[in-house]
Protein backbone atom coordinates (compact mmCIF):
# COMPACT_ATOMS: atom_id res chain seq x y z
CA UNK A 1 0.00 0.00 0.00
CA UNK A 2 1.50 3.30 -1.10
CA UNK A 3 2.17 6.03 1.85
CA UNK A 4 0.86 9.24 0.34
CA UNK A 5 0.49 12.57 2.00
CA UNK A 6 -0.70 15.93 1.27
CA UNK A 7 3.11 17.24 2.51
CA UNK A 8 6.28 15.70 3.75
CA UNK A 9 8.56 17.65 5.94
CA UNK A 10 12.46 16.42 5.70
CA UNK A 11 14.23 17.28 8.96
CA UNK A 12 12.75 17.64 12.61
CA UNK A 13 14.68 20.50 14.08
CA UNK A 14 12.51 23.65 14.87
CA UNK A 15 12.36 24.56 11.52
CA UNK A 16 11.19 21.19 10.28
CA UNK A 17 8.59 21.06 13.91
CA UNK A 18 7.12 24.09 12.65
CA UNK A 19 6.82 23.76 8.68
CA UNK A 20 5.16 20.69 9.55
CA UNK A 21 2.35 22.58 12.46
CA UNK A 22 2.00 25.52 9.85
CA UNK A 23 1.39 23.04 6.68
CA UNK A 24 -1.58 20.79 9.17
CA UNK A 25 -2.92 24.00 9.95
CA UNK A 26 -4.05 24.78 6.80
CA UNK A 27 -5.72 21.23 6.65
CA UNK A 28 -3.29 19.37 5.16
CA UNK A 29 -2.08 16.12 6.14
CA UNK A 30 1.71 15.94 6.78
CA UNK A 31 4.57 13.72 7.35
CA UNK A 32 8.06 14.95 9.36
CA UNK A 33 10.72 12.60 8.15
CA UNK A 34 13.75 12.90 10.11
CA UNK A 35 17.15 10.55 10.84
CA UNK A 36 17.39 11.43 14.37
CA UNK A 37 15.85 12.86 17.36
CA UNK A 38 16.03 17.16 17.12
CA UNK A 39 18.81 19.14 17.86
CA UNK A 40 16.88 20.42 20.29
CA UNK A 41 18.43 18.64 23.50
CA UNK A 42 22.06 20.27 22.31
CA UNK A 43 20.74 24.06 22.35
CA UNK A 44 20.98 26.30 24.86
CA UNK A 45 16.61 26.32 25.10
CA UNK A 46 17.00 30.62 24.33
CA UNK A 47 15.01 31.85 20.95
CA UNK A 48 17.16 34.31 19.24
CA UNK A 49 15.43 36.32 16.38
CA UNK A 50 18.81 38.45 15.98
CA UNK A 51 20.98 39.71 18.48
CA UNK A 52 23.17 41.53 16.69
CA UNK A 53 24.23 43.38 13.61
CA UNK A 54 27.50 44.86 12.42
CA UNK A 55 28.70 42.97 15.50
CA UNK A 56 26.62 45.61 17.29
CA UNK A 57 24.19 44.76 20.26
CA UNK A 58 20.67 44.46 18.94
CA UNK A 59 18.10 45.91 21.55
CA UNK A 60 14.72 45.30 19.02
CA UNK A 61 15.43 43.01 16.17
CA UNK A 62 12.68 43.92 14.57
CA UNK A 63 13.92 47.47 13.46
CA UNK A 64 16.82 46.05 12.55
CA UNK A 65 15.60 43.24 10.11
CA UNK A 66 14.95 45.91 7.13
CA UNK A 67 18.83 46.83 7.48
CA UNK A 68 19.93 43.15 6.54
CA UNK A 69 20.90 42.26 3.13
CA UNK A 70 18.48 40.86 0.43
CA UNK A 71 19.89 37.74 0.92
CA UNK A 72 19.42 36.64 4.16
CA UNK A 73 16.47 34.50 4.86
CA UNK A 74 14.44 37.61 6.68
CA UNK A 75 14.81 39.37 3.98
CA UNK A 76 12.82 36.89 1.95
CA UNK A 77 10.49 36.06 4.11
CA UNK A 78 9.91 39.55 5.86
CA UNK A 79 9.28 41.14 9.22
CA UNK A 80 5.31 39.53 9.49
CA UNK A 81 6.72 36.14 8.74
CA UNK A 82 8.94 36.44 12.12
CA UNK A 83 6.22 37.57 14.18
CA UNK A 84 4.11 34.51 12.58
CA UNK A 85 6.76 32.15 13.22
CA UNK A 86 7.54 33.55 16.92
CA UNK A 87 3.51 33.38 17.71
CA UNK A 88 3.37 29.49 16.70
CA UNK A 89 6.09 29.43 18.69
CA UNK A 90 4.35 31.03 22.00
CA UNK A 91 1.59 28.82 21.19
CA UNK A 92 3.26 25.24 21.11
CA UNK A 93 5.05 26.39 24.64
CA UNK A 94 2.81 28.58 26.39
CA UNK A 95 3.43 28.99 29.93
CA UNK A 96 7.24 27.28 29.66
CA UNK A 97 8.57 30.46 27.95
CA UNK A 98 8.79 34.04 28.37
CA UNK A 99 9.10 37.14 26.15
CA UNK A 100 6.14 37.39 24.01
CA UNK A 101 5.33 40.41 25.59
CA UNK A 102 7.75 43.13 23.75
CA UNK A 103 9.73 43.49 20.90
CA UNK A 104 13.30 43.83 22.81
CA UNK A 105 15.38 41.46 23.00
CA UNK A 106 15.83 40.47 26.83
CA UNK A 107 19.39 40.11 27.99
CA UNK A 108 19.85 36.43 30.28
CA UNK A 109 23.60 35.25 31.58
CA UNK A 110 24.95 31.76 30.08
CA UNK A 111 26.70 29.20 31.95
CA UNK A 112 30.38 30.96 31.37
CA UNK A 113 29.56 34.15 32.38
CA UNK A 114 28.43 35.94 29.23
CA UNK A 115 25.45 38.34 28.70
CA UNK A 116 23.21 36.83 25.97
CA UNK A 117 20.41 38.70 23.88
CA UNK A 118 17.49 37.04 22.67
CA UNK A 119 14.13 36.96 22.30
CA UNK A 120 12.18 33.86 24.03
CA UNK A 121 13.34 32.63 27.08
CA UNK A 122 12.46 29.61 29.73
CA UNK A 123 10.30 30.74 32.44
CA UNK A 124 13.02 29.05 34.39
CA UNK A 125 15.27 31.53 33.35
CA UNK A 126 12.89 34.50 34.25
CA UNK A 127 14.09 35.64 37.60
CA UNK A 128 17.88 35.89 36.28
CA UNK A 129 17.32 38.54 33.38
CA UNK A 130 20.49 40.62 33.29
CA UNK A 131 18.41 43.94 33.62
CA UNK A 132 17.17 43.27 37.22
CA UNK A 133 19.27 45.19 39.82
CA UNK A 134 18.38 42.71 42.35
CA UNK A 135 21.64 40.91 43.76
CA UNK A 136 22.09 37.70 42.63
CA UNK A 137 23.93 34.64 43.74
CA UNK A 138 24.73 31.54 41.66
CA UNK A 139 25.21 28.31 42.86
CA UNK A 140 27.49 25.60 41.44
CA UNK A 141 27.58 21.70 42.29
CA UNK A 142 31.30 20.16 43.14
CA UNK A 143 30.45 17.25 40.75
CA UNK A 144 28.95 19.39 37.40
CA UNK A 145 32.19 20.78 36.04
CA UNK A 146 30.38 22.59 33.36
CA UNK A 147 29.45 25.34 35.80
CA UNK A 148 31.59 27.12 37.59
CA UNK A 149 29.46 29.60 39.81
CA UNK A 150 31.98 31.74 41.01
CA UNK A 151 33.78 31.88 37.69
CA UNK A 152 30.83 32.88 36.18
CA UNK A 153 30.04 35.41 38.32
CA UNK A 154 33.52 36.95 38.19
CA UNK A 155 32.74 37.12 34.02
CA UNK A 156 29.36 39.00 34.60
CA UNK A 157 31.08 41.57 37.12
CA UNK A 158 33.11 42.08 34.56
CA UNK A 159 30.65 42.13 32.00
CA UNK A 160 29.15 45.73 34.14
CA UNK A 161 25.84 43.80 35.05
CA UNK A 162 23.84 46.44 37.10
CA UNK A 163 23.95 44.34 40.66
CA UNK A 164 26.04 42.66 42.67
CA UNK A 165 27.00 39.01 42.26
CA UNK A 166 28.62 36.19 43.96
CA UNK A 167 29.49 32.62 43.42
CA UNK A 168 29.08 29.44 45.60
CA UNK A 169 29.88 25.86 45.41
CA UNK A 170 28.05 23.25 47.20
CA UNK A 171 28.12 19.36 46.76
CA UNK A 172 24.90 18.28 45.12
CA UNK A 173 22.65 15.37 47.67
CA UNK A 174 23.36 11.96 46.86
CA UNK A 175 26.94 12.92 45.48
CA UNK A 176 26.68 11.87 41.90
CA UNK A 177 29.73 11.05 39.76
CA UNK A 178 31.98 13.54 38.53
CA UNK A 179 30.96 12.52 34.75
CA UNK A 180 27.20 11.62 35.72
CA UNK A 181 24.38 13.50 33.03
CA UNK A 182 22.93 16.25 33.75
CA UNK A 183 19.87 13.95 33.80
CA UNK A 184 21.03 12.23 37.06
CA UNK A 185 20.91 15.54 38.92
CA UNK A 186 17.18 16.53 37.46
CA UNK A 187 15.46 12.71 38.01
CA UNK A 188 16.74 13.31 41.61
CA UNK A 189 15.40 16.25 42.01
CA UNK A 190 12.06 14.96 39.80
CA UNK A 191 11.87 11.54 41.77
CA UNK A 192 12.57 12.03 45.32
CA UNK A 193 10.31 14.81 45.77
CA UNK A 194 10.79 17.27 49.48
CA UNK A 195 13.55 14.90 50.75
CA UNK A 196 16.32 15.73 48.31
CA UNK A 197 14.88 19.46 47.10
CA UNK A 198 14.97 19.91 51.44
CA UNK A 199 18.29 18.47 51.10
CA UNK A 200 19.72 20.66 48.43
CA UNK A 201 17.77 23.98 49.82
CA UNK A 202 20.01 23.05 53.49
CA UNK A 203 22.72 23.22 51.41
CA UNK A 204 21.96 26.45 49.79
CA UNK A 205 21.04 28.14 52.76
CA UNK A 206 24.99 27.61 54.34
CA UNK A 207 26.36 30.08 51.56
CA UNK A 208 23.17 32.42 51.06
CA UNK A 209 23.53 35.74 52.05
CA UNK A 210 20.62 37.08 51.97
CA UNK A 211 20.50 37.72 48.01
CA UNK A 212 17.12 37.67 46.56
CA UNK A 213 17.91 35.68 43.48
CA UNK A 214 19.41 32.16 43.46
CA UNK A 215 20.69 30.86 40.22
CA UNK A 216 21.61 27.20 39.80
CA UNK A 217 22.34 25.21 36.69
CA UNK A 218 19.62 24.26 34.42
CA UNK A 219 19.44 20.65 35.86
CA UNK A 220 16.62 21.46 38.10
CA UNK A 221 14.33 19.15 37.52
CA UNK A 222 12.91 17.68 33.90
CA UNK A 223 9.35 17.04 34.15
CA UNK A 224 8.78 18.88 37.48
CA UNK A 225 10.81 21.37 37.02
CA UNK A 226 8.65 24.59 38.31
CA UNK A 227 7.76 22.29 41.10
CA UNK A 228 11.12 21.55 42.32
CA UNK A 229 11.78 25.70 41.67
CA UNK A 230 8.81 26.37 44.02
CA UNK A 231 10.09 24.41 46.70
CA UNK A 232 13.62 25.90 46.38
CA UNK A 233 12.10 29.63 46.44
CA UNK A 234 10.27 28.91 49.63
CA UNK A 235 13.01 27.18 51.16
CA UNK A 236 15.74 29.69 50.43
CA UNK A 237 12.88 32.75 50.50
CA UNK A 238 14.28 33.75 47.24
CA UNK A 239 13.34 33.94 43.54
CA UNK A 240 15.32 30.98 42.17
CA UNK A 241 16.32 30.76 38.48
CA UNK A 242 17.99 28.59 35.97
CA UNK A 243 21.52 28.90 34.26
CA UNK A 244 21.37 28.12 30.54
CA UNK A 245 23.39 25.71 29.42
CA UNK A 246 25.70 24.03 26.96
CA UNK A 247 24.58 20.43 25.62
CA UNK A 248 22.89 18.62 26.85
CA UNK A 249 20.40 21.01 27.69
CA UNK A 250 17.46 20.36 29.85
CA UNK A 251 15.68 23.45 28.60
CA UNK A 252 16.16 22.25 25.12
CA UNK A 253 14.82 18.66 25.92
CA UNK A 254 11.71 20.49 27.36
CA UNK A 255 11.08 22.53 24.47
CA UNK A 256 11.31 19.36 21.99
CA UNK A 257 8.71 17.51 24.53
CA UNK A 258 6.59 20.22 24.22
CA UNK A 259 6.89 20.29 20.20
CA UNK A 260 6.91 16.77 20.42
CA UNK A 261 3.46 17.19 22.16
CA UNK A 262 2.07 19.62 19.66
CA UNK A 263 3.13 17.37 16.62
CA UNK A 264 1.33 14.38 17.93
CA UNK A 265 -2.21 16.85 18.73
CA UNK A 266 -2.16 18.06 15.31
CA UNK A 267 -2.27 14.40 13.55
CA UNK A 268 1.83 15.18 11.88
CA UNK A 269 2.82 11.53 11.48
CA UNK A 270 6.42 11.28 12.11
CA UNK A 271 8.94 9.06 10.80
CA UNK A 272 12.60 8.49 12.13
CA UNK A 273 14.37 7.12 9.21
CA UNK A 274 17.41 8.77 6.79
CA UNK A 275 15.57 10.01 3.27
CA UNK A 276 17.95 8.27 1.00
CA UNK A 277 16.99 9.33 -2.43
CA UNK A 278 13.86 11.73 -4.32
CA UNK A 279 11.26 10.72 -7.46
CA UNK A 280 10.10 13.29 -9.75
CA UNK A 281 7.41 13.41 -11.92
CA UNK A 282 10.27 14.34 -15.26
CA UNK A 283 8.40 17.54 -15.25
CA UNK A 284 9.89 19.70 -12.37
CA UNK A 285 8.16 17.84 -9.51
CA UNK A 286 8.68 15.82 -7.37
CA UNK A 287 6.74 12.95 -6.10
CA UNK A 288 8.42 10.61 -3.30
CA UNK A 289 11.19 11.26 -1.15
CA UNK A 290 12.92 7.35 -0.98
CA UNK A 291 13.24 5.94 2.83
CA UNK A 292 15.74 4.04 4.08
CA UNK A 293 13.21 0.83 5.81
CA UNK A 294 15.16 -2.28 6.62
CA UNK A 295 17.89 -2.45 3.80
CA UNK A 296 15.08 -0.80 1.12
CA UNK A 297 14.24 2.27 -0.07
CA UNK A 298 10.66 3.09 0.38
CA UNK A 299 8.99 5.82 -1.34
CA UNK A 300 6.91 8.29 1.09
CA UNK A 301 4.45 10.01 -2.06
CA UNK A 302 3.23 14.14 -1.25
CA UNK A 303 2.17 17.05 -3.31
CA UNK A 304 4.24 19.39 -1.60
CA UNK A 305 7.68 19.23 0.19
CA UNK A 306 9.73 21.35 2.75
CA UNK A 307 13.64 21.07 3.43
CA UNK A 308 14.63 21.58 6.59
CA UNK A 309 17.98 19.28 7.56
CA UNK A 310 19.86 22.33 8.96
CA UNK A 311 23.26 24.22 7.76
CA UNK A 312 26.82 23.02 8.25
CA UNK A 313 26.60 21.49 11.61
CA UNK A 314 23.10 19.93 11.38
CA UNK A 315 24.81 18.22 8.17
CA UNK A 316 21.74 19.66 6.00
CA UNK A 317 24.80 20.98 3.86
CA UNK A 318 27.29 18.74 3.47
CA UNK A 319 31.24 19.76 2.37
CA UNK A 320 33.74 17.63 1.06
CA UNK A 321 37.17 18.22 -1.63
CA UNK A 322 34.81 18.20 -4.30
CA UNK A 323 32.73 21.16 -2.84
CA UNK A 324 29.59 22.01 -1.41
CA UNK A 325 26.20 20.38 -1.38
CA UNK A 326 22.87 19.61 -0.16
CA UNK A 327 22.75 15.88 0.02
CA UNK A 328 18.87 15.26 0.23
CA UNK A 329 17.89 16.84 -3.41
CA UNK A 330 20.57 17.63 -4.84
CA UNK A 331 19.91 21.41 -4.33
CA UNK A 332 22.60 23.79 -5.84
CA UNK A 333 24.91 25.43 -2.78
CA UNK A 334 27.08 28.40 -4.44
CA UNK A 335 30.47 28.26 -2.64
CA UNK A 336 33.97 29.40 -4.21
CA UNK A 337 35.44 27.04 -5.94
CA UNK A 338 39.10 27.52 -4.12
CA UNK A 339 38.89 25.97 -0.62
CA UNK A 340 41.06 28.53 0.49
CA UNK A 341 38.41 30.88 -0.45
CA UNK A 342 35.69 29.45 2.38
CA UNK A 343 37.22 31.15 5.40
CA UNK A 344 39.49 33.78 6.11
CA UNK A 345 42.59 33.22 8.42
CA UNK A 346 41.59 35.65 10.96
CA UNK A 347 39.67 33.23 13.67
CA UNK A 348 37.43 36.34 14.67
CA UNK A 349 37.23 37.78 10.81
CA UNK A 350 33.56 37.37 8.81
CA UNK A 351 34.12 33.73 7.43
CA UNK A 352 32.51 33.21 4.57
CA UNK A 353 31.47 29.59 5.07
CA UNK A 354 28.37 30.09 7.87
CA UNK A 355 26.54 32.00 5.11
CA UNK A 356 26.61 28.67 2.85
CA UNK A 357 23.23 27.55 1.98
CA UNK A 358 20.79 26.66 -0.62
CA UNK A 359 19.58 30.24 -2.73
CA UNK A 360 15.67 30.41 -2.06
CA UNK A 361 13.44 32.90 -4.40
CA UNK A 362 11.02 34.96 -2.11
CA UNK A 363 8.57 31.96 -2.33
CA UNK A 364 11.79 29.74 -0.71
CA UNK A 365 11.91 27.34 -3.75
CA UNK A 366 15.46 26.54 -3.92
CA UNK A 367 16.99 27.63 -7.05
CA UNK A 368 19.57 25.92 -9.09
CA UNK A 369 22.85 26.77 -10.76
CA UNK A 370 21.22 29.07 -13.95
CA UNK A 371 18.67 31.12 -11.46
CA UNK A 372 15.85 28.58 -12.00
CA UNK A 373 13.87 26.80 -9.64
CA UNK A 374 15.06 23.03 -8.64
CA UNK A 375 11.89 21.58 -8.12
CA UNK A 376 8.41 23.34 -8.06
CA UNK A 377 6.88 22.18 -4.85
CA UNK A 378 10.18 22.17 -2.77
CA UNK A 379 10.63 24.66 -0.26
CA UNK A 380 13.81 25.45 2.03
CA UNK A 381 13.17 26.31 5.75
CA UNK A 382 16.14 26.73 8.31
CA UNK A 383 20.08 26.73 8.08
CA UNK A 384 19.53 24.84 5.01
CA UNK A 385 18.94 28.50 3.69
CA UNK A 386 21.72 30.62 2.98
CA UNK A 387 22.60 34.10 3.61
CA UNK A 388 23.10 34.02 7.48
CA UNK A 389 26.26 33.66 9.72
CA UNK A 390 23.49 32.25 12.08
CA UNK A 391 25.62 32.33 15.03
CA UNK A 392 27.32 36.09 14.86
CA UNK A 393 24.10 37.52 14.36
CA UNK A 394 22.27 35.04 17.49
CA UNK A 395 19.67 34.61 14.90
CA UNK A 396 19.44 31.04 13.90
CA UNK A 397 15.90 29.74 15.89
CA UNK A 398 14.48 33.16 14.32
CA UNK A 399 15.40 32.26 10.71
CA UNK A 400 13.75 28.50 11.70
CA UNK A 401 10.84 29.63 13.10
CA UNK A 402 10.28 32.19 10.22
CA UNK A 403 11.09 29.98 7.37
CA UNK A 404 9.75 27.21 9.19
CA UNK A 405 6.04 28.92 9.30
CA UNK A 406 6.05 30.44 5.83
CA UNK A 407 7.29 27.02 4.26
CA UNK A 408 5.10 24.91 5.48
CA UNK A 409 2.13 27.46 5.26
CA UNK A 410 3.08 27.78 1.25
CA UNK A 411 3.32 23.77 1.28
CA UNK A 412 0.22 23.14 2.53
CA UNK A 413 -1.92 25.86 1.05
CA UNK A 414 -0.90 24.51 -2.50
CA UNK A 415 -2.34 21.30 -1.96
CA UNK A 416 -5.97 22.22 -0.68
Amino acid sequence: MAIEDDVIVVGGGVAGMTAALAAADTGASVRLVTKSQSTLRHASGLVDVLGYADEELIADPFDAIGDLPADHPYAKVGVEAVRDGLARFDAVTGDLYRGGYTDANALLPTHGGAVKPTARYPASAAAGLASDERDALLVGFETLSDFDAPLAADHLRAADVPFDVRGATVSFPGAPRADAKITRYAHALDENDDDERERLAARVERVHEGEPRVGFPAVLGESHHAAVRTALADALDADVFEVPMGPPSLPGMRLEAAYERALRDAGVNVVRRPVDGYETDGDGRLTAVLVERNGQRVPHYADAFVLATGGLVGEGIDSDREGVHEPVFDCHVPHPADRYEWFVDDPFGDQPYPRFGVVVDDDLRPRDATGGIEFENLRAAGSVVGGADFAAECSGTGVSLATGDAAGTAAGSDTQ
